[in-house]
């Protein structure tokens, strides 16, 4: 793997001006405007920056919503995992699921207030369309027999391969833009099948028994203020002699209701297994970073040792970004959407007990002019990020503003900048005809007027850190 220092430098190509198409929302035929740009390869401290000034990634195509022209304006959000709490709705979608693996029941109809799930059509809307993992859902079934080929072409390279996690890096950057990938080749090991590998996403596995007297205990310390010996005394009482049970005013957790145990005899096996996908991200590990490291990931869903869902998420120095989920729409009666989404958030609860600065589960956009994308706001609490000043903001306090206008600034401090715009594009670092340079020396070979007014446009856009680490591809 990569370590901190040995990074290759992004490298991307901005495509000047701003991009119209359709919009998959409102379905206005060209109302629908971005500025884009192309990664070659990026590091994740650089596309963590980039989505915290309102950029996204689909695959390799990295994109801003030009907010305050666009037709449907697009607020990123993200989720607080260390505050959240399951609301009725996702209460509901668990205990779906964990019925139709306890018993095999599948729930009638939809819950009235169980997050609309919109089509594809409702989401994509041009070649880099806006197919963020909450926002649509896919037919896996084509998808399920390409994974297995892969995964058993996989298997059979295995053996021919060393045992190693190194990531080799070219010595020429041509290459990497000449291939469009980045220039690193990455040991992948095959994703365990069902009942082989452990899964990551879970806590260590115990016994029901052993289970059972820890609530038994944790619910005695609270009848018992005395202090934890005291607790652990009246466990060992005979029955008849400890206090009347009474009922916890405490909430169930997330993990609680995740990993809720199973009958010995349920009627369903849900497994997860987690490996690197190709992405523009390059992967890296840190001596204090998460176990799995930093990079893009697929996490696979299996039911009974068929692959009903594929997830793929950013895993970033802050964060949890969650970009796309496919699942067989055979089984849309358990809400996989919803679903996937509450195990990210608990994965970035878990994530967060090594990596103290990784607390946060980024959703994509929240589209509040679009009733089906209202949903993403029912995982509280969360915040939006102001597209004038990239400061984030209550959802709450957002929520009035928006109800008056599609375009609203929610920093209500009139005088506040943004702190990390561009103040030195002479900074900005160019790679150009195979030399890397800053733009100040650039910009003296250049004669074409109109080259400045794009290179200003994107370190804009993109900020001042950015524009000092990235390379501004120029040919």
């Amino acid at each position: 793997m990569a370590s901190w220092a040995a990074l290759s430098p992004s490298i991307v190509e901005y495509f000047e001006g701003e991009d119209f198409y359709r919009c998959g929302y409102c379905k206005n035929e060209s109302g629908s405007r971005s500025n884009g740009m192309w990664a070659h390869s990026m590091t994740v401290q650089d596309y963590q920056d980039l989505i915290d000034r309102g950029w996204r990634r689909s695959g390799k195509y990295v994109y801003k919503p030009v907010m305050n022209q666009t037709c449907c304006p697009q607020y990123t959000i993200r989720c607080r995992p260390l505050q959240f709490q399951p609301s009725k709705s996702h209460k509901k979608v668990l205990k779906k699921m964990l019925k139709f693996l306890a018993k095999g029941e599948i729930s009638k109809g939809n819950c009235e207030d169980e997050p609309m799930e919109p089509t594809v059509e409702d989401a994509v809307s041009s070649d880099f369309g806006l197919i963020n993992k909450l926002d649509i859902h896919c037919d896996l079934k084509t998808l399920n027999d390409d994974l297995r080929k892969s995964l058993e072409s996989e298997e059979k390279k295995k053996a021919k391969r060393e045992e190693s996690n190194e990531i080799t890096h070219s010595q020429d950057m041509k290459e990497k833009l000449g291939s469009g990938e980045p220039s690193c080749s990455v040991k992948v090991h095959t994703a365990p099948q069902p009942g082989r590998g452990a899964d990551l996403s879970k806590p260590p596995c115990r016994k029901a028994k052993e289970i059972r007297k820890e609530r038994k205990r944790l619910k005695l310390m609270q009848q018992n203020p005395a202090g934890e010996c005291e607790g652990f005394q009246a466990q060992c009482q005979p029955s008849s002699l400890l206090p009347p049970k009474t009922k916890s005013n405490q909430p169930k957790s997330l993990e609680d209701l995740i990993f809720e145990s199973l009958p010995e005899n349920a009627s369903h096996k849900l497994e997860f297994t987690r490996f690197l996908c190709s992405s523009p991200l390059e992967t890296e590990n840190s001596p204090n970073g998460p176990d799995c490291g930093y990079g893009s990931f697929h996490q696979q869903y299996w039911l009974d040792g068929k692959i009903i869902a594929v997830g793929v998420i950013d895993i970033l120095p802050y964060c949890v970004s969650s970009v796309y989920l496919y699942y067989d729409p055979d089984y849309s009666f358990l809400s996989l959407g919803v679903y996937s989404a509450l195990r990210e958030i608990a994965f970035t609860r878990q994530l967060h007990e090594k990596t103290p600065q990784l607390s946060y589960y980024y959703m994509g956009f929240y589209i509040h002019s679009c009733p089906k994308m209202k949903y993403k706001g029912q995982y509280r609490p969360s915040d939006l990020l102001c597209p004038e000043t990239y400061v984030w903001v209550p959802i709450e306090q957002c929520l009035p503003s928006l109800e008056k206008s599609k375009y609203c600034r929610f920093n209500q401090d009139l005088e506040a900048v943004d702190e990390g715009r561009s103040k030195e594009p002479d900074r900005l670092q160019v790679f150009y005809k195979k030399a890397i340079m800053p733009y100040g020396v650039y910009k003296k070979q250049q004669r074409d007027p109109s080259e400045e007014a794009a290179v200003l446009q994107y370190a804009r856009l993109v900020g001042q850190a950015c524009s000092e680490r990235m390379l501004l591809f120029r040919n």
